[in-house]
């Protein structure tokens, strides 16, 4: 409002003022209108000012409406205590209502012809308030006159309500512009089209002709967008003067605008100055666009001849950049080759580790160097792990001798057991009572050889020798049997299998297997190896076993056979390689008990023990599918 107070009040003092004292009521108005003030000041001071405007003014009043509950009420008067207002509210009511100005012809007392005129005040279409006068009559031309002064006049009103509604107003304009240009930029898939569709919607809003946006590319500026053009020639005079003004600042990290404005720095613009005598503009503007740090491009804008930057554009652009700056460098980042990626990311790295920043990343990087040296040079031992199981070196296996039922079982699976210590019986009654019958044939049979021995018949006698011999071989396998009844430890040791203790009446078949017994000291090592390791096998590898049982303790071995058949067992394939124990095993160890063991091969470098699973696997793989 300052900018064009001082316009106004030349065209108004040139207007007659008809004394002294309305001079200086008129001028005083004038020097409190320019300052700040609350809005009944204003209002009363616009007042002052608008009666001198029009002329004849015998009373006048503004009415505005109150932004919190949205009635109407006066707010100045002029003069503050007229005789009569009655006529002057009527009016004003009645252009509130219609929404329209209304000029009221009436007579005064005296006879002479006077004219109430009543405006509406409107902001964004609908009326905030009305402004009234009563004035002396006049001809028509100078009615008219009048009328249009008060439509001018509230103006002011307008803008004072404008500030009072919203004196942030302006600013959300500025930043729905914004938005509405990086919008524009982000639509677009590809970046060249958005790039393209930005330069177009910035030139369009700004009222410039041309819009060109330039990508920083190995060192130099690249003019990659022109505004209302999608394909434009590289090597144009117009499109290197822009590169030029680009790279001018660029150079300076500083935007450049050419004619300068009054408040701006002073900077290089002699580029600007030559695109302007190139293209025949009015005025040049280039804004760098930053990622981060980086300068990634810059933005140029161009006007037409008798149209200038003002401040509010030039900051509106400046925004504009710095938000479009880190959306071009990513629109154009996805754009770009796996290779040209991985050389920007590797670039950046080491700008980081050499620059003066990021400690926690020089610290970690140091970290991985020193432990890449150290799996370089380090080594240790190499050893293949495999499952154990703990076996006896002898396992004698218990079977039934006859086909009958079991009688008795004292003792089964994990019980210690001495040498020919009874482990079960079988029912031996059947076996009886068949020797209590070859018992008393036998005897049948020896008083008939001693009957044919009396009457000398030497065939009968020999005949039934032969028998008598028969019995007695029947006798012997019978007692035979009987003692095989009685299932006895073949040595000192534990049973690893084998329990009757339910199975008491149970019928079993000669051959069936009932105990196992392996020695109590004496073990032996059995351990699935994985095809992809038997190859470091050898007889005489020293190793170490952990079982589950007892995790805390290793017990030493030694490979002593290997096996060359494999196993399948969960889709892989193993080798049987037994190992015996060293030393004493320890009166916890049994056969059966599982755990792991591990071979020891050699010594070999950290790395290759960490990764010649995985590095073998690849072999195999690349083998598989070459030709």
């Amino acid at each position: 409002m300052s900018s064009v107070e001082p316009e106004i009040h030349q065209a108004f003092a040139q207007r007659p003022v008809a004394d002294l004292g309305g001079r200086r009521a008129y001028e005083q108005a004038w020097s409190q209108f320019a300052g700040e003030q609350t809005i009944e000041d204003f209002c009363r001071n616009w007042l002052a000012i608008q009666s001198h405007v029009i002329g004849g003014v015998s009373d006048g009043v503004v009415i505005l409406m109150k932004p919190a509950s949205g009635t109407f009420a006066p707010v100045a008067f002029l003069p503050e205590s007229p005789p009569d207002r009655a006529l002057l509210a009527a009016v004003t009511e009645q252009a509130l209502r219609e929404g329209r100005g209304v000029v009221a012809p009436r007579s005064a007392q005296d006879g002479a012809a006077r004219y109430q005129l009543a405006y509406p005040v409107r902001l964004d279409g609908k009326v905030h308030g009305v402004v009234g006068f009563d004035i002396e009559g006049r001809p028509e031309a100078r009615l008219q006159t009048a009328i249009r002064e008060l439509q001018w006049g509230s103006g002011w009103l307008e803008l004072l309500l404008r500030r009072q509604v919203d004196p942030r107003q302006a600013e959300r304009q500025r930043l729905k512009l914004a938005l509405d240009l990086l919008a524009a930029l982000l639509e677009q898939v590809r970046f060249a089209e958005s790039a393209t569709a930005f330069s177009t919607e910035l030139a369009t809003r700004l009222g410039c002709d041309r819009v060109s946006l330039g990508i920083v590319e190995g060192g130099r500026i690249k003019v990659r967008a022109v505004s209302h053009s999608s394909q434009f020639e590289q090597r144009a005079n117009l499109v290197r003067a822009v590169e030029s003004a680009m790279e001018e600042a660029v150079d300076q990290e500083e935007a450049v605008v050419y004619p300068p404005v009054q408040e701006a720095r002073a900077v290089v613009a002699r580029t600007h100055e030559a695109l302007l005598h190139e293209s025949e503009a009015g005025s040049a503007a280039t804004f760098p666009l930053l990622h981060g740090d980086k300068i990634v491009g810059a933005l140029t804008l161009e006007r037409a001849k008798g149209h200038r930057f003002d401040l509010p554009t030039l900051e509106l652009c400046q925004a504009v950049a710095a938000l479009a700056g880190p959306i071009v460098e990513l629109k154009r980042g996805n754009e770009i080759g796996l290779l040209r990626h991985g050389g920007r990311s590797a670039q950046g790295l080491w700008q980081r580790l050499v620059g003066p920043a990021h400690p926690g990343l020089k610290l970690a990087m140091a970290g991985v160097a020193a432990a890449a040296l150290f799996l370089a040079f380090a080594a240790g031992p190499y050893r293949v792990s495999a499952n154990a199981t703990i076996e006896g070196a002898v396992q004698r296996a218990v079977t039934a001798p006859i086909n009958g039922y079991v009688k008795a079982a004292a003792l089964r699976a994990g019980d210690t057991v001495k040498k020919d210590e009874l482990i079960g019986r079988f029912d031996d009654r059947e076996l009886r009572l068949q020797r209590v019958k070859l018992a008393a044939q036998r005897e049948q049979y020896v008083r008939t050889y001693r009957e044919a021995m009396a009457r000398h018949e030497r065939a009968q006698a020999e005949m039934v020798s032969a028998q008598i011999a028969q019995a007695e071989a029947e006798l012997a396998m019978v007692d035979e049997q009987i003692s095989r009844t009685l299932m006895v430890a073949p040595f000192d040791g534990v049973i690893v299998s084998g329990d009757l203790s339910q199975s008491l009446g149970s019928p079993v078949e000669r051959g069936q297997v009932l105990f196992e017994i392996a020695p109590l000291h004496d073990y032996r090592v059995a351990l699935q190896v994985d095809e992809r390791d038997i190859a470091e096998m050898a007889l005489g590898q020293s190793g170490e076993l952990t079982v589950s049982s007892i995790p805390g303790q290793r017990f030493p071995f030694r490979v002593t056979k290997i096996t060359p058949v494999n196993t399948a067992k969960e889709g892989r394939n193993f080798f049987r390689v037994e190992a015996a124990l060293e030393g004493a095993p320890g009166p916890r160890l049994r056969p059966g008990m599982e755990g792991v063991g591990k071979v020891h091969v050699d010594e070999r470098k950290l790395v290759w023990i960490w990764t010649h699973s995985f590095t073998d696997w690849v072999r195999l793989w690349l083998w598989s599918w070459t030709p």
